[in-house]
C-alpha cells in the first residue's frame, strides 16, 4: 500500500501532535457535566505512543469520574513549556474497576502508572494500601483524534 503526499503530510502532523503527550506529563483533563458545560481537571499522565493510550490516575468520588460514567467522551489538553504548541487528543473514557485489594489488577496498574510518570516509590506497600483507601482507578483513553498546533 502506498501513501500519497497528503497521507503522509497527515500522518507527521498528527506523529508531531502526539508527540507532545510523550514530552510532558501533565495536562487539563475535560469532562462534560450534566448540564453540558466543560468540567476541567489539572491531571499528570502516562501516554504509550505504540497503543496510543493515555493513562490517569483518578478517584472514584470526583466529578471528573462521575462525569466519564455519565458520558464517556473525553479531551484531553496538552502544551509546551513555552506553550506556543498544543495537542488536544479526544476519545472515549476507560475506567478500570476501583481498586478493593493492595494487590488487585487496578493497584497493580496504578503501580505501573506511577512508574511511568515519578519512577519507583520509597514505599510501595504504603501506596498500595492508599490506593484503596482513596478508592482509585486508571483512566485509560485511547486517542481517537489529534488537533492542536505542532512545535515551531
Amino acid at each position: 500500500m502506498t501513501q500519497d503526499t497528503n497521507d503522509t503530510d497527515a500522518d507527521a502532523t498528527r506523529d508531531a501532535l502526539l508527540k507532545l503527550l510523550s514530552e510532558h506529563d501533565g495536562g487539563v483533563l475535560v469532562t462534560l457535566k450534566a448540564d453540558g458545560r466543560p468540567q476541567l481537571s489539572n491531571v499528570n499522565h502516562a501516554y504509550d505512543p505504540d497503543e496510543r493510550i493515555l493513562r490517569v490516575s483518578i478517584t472514584d468520588d470526583r466529578a471528573k469520574t462521575r462525569n466519564m460514567r455519565r458520558d464517556s467522551r473525553v479531551s484531553y489538553h496538552v502544551t509546551s513549556d513555552d506553550r506556543w504548541s498544543y495537542t488536544v487528543v479526544e476519545g472515549t473514557a476507560d475506567l478500570t474497576p476501583v481498586a478493593r485489594d493492595p494487590h488487585d489488577e487496578t493497584v497493580e496498574e496504578l503501580i505501573r502508572l506511577y512508574r511511568d510518570v515519578r519512577g519507583e516509590h520509597p514505599d510501595w506497600d504504603d501506596y498500595r494500601a492508599a490506593m484503596v483507601r482513596d478508592r482509585r482507578l486508571v483512566l485509560r483513553l485511547r486517542v481517537e483524534r489529534a488537533y492542536g498546533i505542532a512545535g515551531r
